[in-house]
């Protein structure tokens, strides 16, 4: 008897479903991505477009399916009884409860070890977008230096600097000896790769080429270092290896692929009758230019020269003189204006000031006393005593007395 029997404890019940939910995410965390080899049997094409059959050896078969979507990019007739190589992860089947491998990639057997991990790695490297079109960069129209990687023995390097001799060729060209095939060769060419980027003066352009040959003679090209230093280049790079026919990683992850060596140095430099024929192009445009403007200038110049200024010269002078003796005249006006409005509040000001003048009282007869001591004014006799000195302005002058007596009207305050 169970633990679980035993403690009175219920057992815990599943369902098919969840138990088989449960072995499927075992088995696909369990086994990752894998190629198979093995032999077609059991092929069935379903009206949904996808395909089933099963992979077998001599001591085991596994069953196999093929969505839609992949088997729309199978390239070659797929049948019983031939021998394939499978690209793929384990899965489950809940309707049946069986296992089966989702075959993601499908190939002929019999490519090779070298062409598998070829492959394998392009799409590595595909992945993290190192072969992106959005990566690439335009090469400049006249660069001024090019560095040259490749083996200075070879016939890449003759074919390159030939087809040189045909170009508008103003570069420097700077060979950076490597060996292109055998084993290092792909760490030479990532470390001249890496010491070309970090010259105090960088190139314009890099050019890393080789000739043809089989696909052992260019593994170097085809190895991941030497992709990721084309990828990480800051200078723009032409990678031109092997023949037309040949497409390597490198070709994949520079910023233009050229067909051959003579190829790479056409894309590099313009041919000298191209740039001839666009100087002349360029000098026809400038001289139609200039000669338009020319005409230009001359109808401006022909037409100011119609101008009333340009033909009565002393008219503008004239009118401008007559403006001066027109504006002359206003301004003696004004001013005349202006002294008799001001003469005019003179005269009424002096008047006012004559009335009120105490000067005026005095011609009527009138005068004025004031303490001769003092200088107040006296307005009473009662304020005077006996012996006091005084003023007395008159009109015309004045006179200084002095009090004898005082006669104080009758309303005035007695001492």
């Amino acid at each position: 008897m169970s633990h679980t029997e035993s403690s009175g404890e219920s057992p815990a019940i599943l369902t098919v479903s969840e138990f088989t939910a449960m072995i499927r995410g075992v088995l696909e965390s369990a086994f990752p991505t894998v190629w198979l080899e093995g032999e077609v049997t059991d092929l069935a094409r379903a009206r949904s477009g996808h395909i089933y059959f099963a992979i077998k050896d001599e001591n085991a078969q596994l069953p196999c399916v093929v969505w839609q979507s992949t088997a729309a990019k199978i390239k070659f007739p797929l049948q019983d009884g031939i021998s394939v190589l499978c690209r793929g992860r384990l899965s489950v089947y809940p309707p049946h409860g069986r296992y089966q491998f989702v075959v993601q990639k499908l190939l002929p057997a019999g490519i090779g070890a070298l062409e598998l991990a070829l492959r394998h790695l392009k799409e590595k490297l595909a992945k993290e977008g190192l072969f992106a079109a959005e990566r690439k960069r335009a090469l400049p129209p006249f660069p001024r230096t090019i560095a040259v990687i490749t083996s200075p023995s070879g016939a890449a390097i003759h074919d390159f600097l030939t087809a040189l001799r045909d170009r508008f060729s103003v570069a420097d060209i700077v060979i950076v000896p490597v060996r292109v095939q055998g084993e290092g060769a792909e760490n030479e060419i990532a470390e001249a790769l890496h010491h070309v980027n970090h010259w105090a003066i960088l190139p314009d352009c890099i050019v890393v080429t080789r000739g043809g040959g089989s696909l052992e003679d260019l593994a170097a090209f085809n190895t991941e270092v030497v992709v990721r230093a084309i990828a990480a280049s800051r200078v723009p790079v032409v990678s031109a290896v092997g023949h037309e026919i040949d497409v390597t990683l490198a070709d994949l992850a520079a910023d233009v692929r050229a067909l051959t060596p003579t190829d790479a140095a056409q894309r590099v430099l313009p041919a000298k009758s191209e740039v001839l024929e666009r100087l002349a192009g360029l000098a026809t445009r400038l001289s139609g230019v200039v000669r338009h403007r020319l005409q230009d200038a001359r109808w401006r110049l022909e037409t100011v020269s119609q101008h009333a200024v340009f033909l009565r010269p002393t008219d503008r002078l004239r009118t401008a003189a007559q403006s001066v003796d027109q504006w002359d005249a206003r301004l003696t006006l004004a001013m005349r204006r202006i002294w008799e409005r001001s003469r005019q509040r003179w005269e009424a000001a002096s008047e006012w000031l004559e009335s009120v003048s105490p000067l005026a009282v005095l011609r009527r007869g009138y005068t004025i006393t004031e303490d001769a001591e003092t200088g107040w004014l006296l307005r009473s006799a009662a304020n005077l005593i006996p012996g006091a000195r005084l003023r007395t302005i008159f009109a015309e002058g004045q006179a200084v007395s002095r009090v004898e007596t005082t006669h104080p009207t009758h309303d005035s305050p007695s001492n």
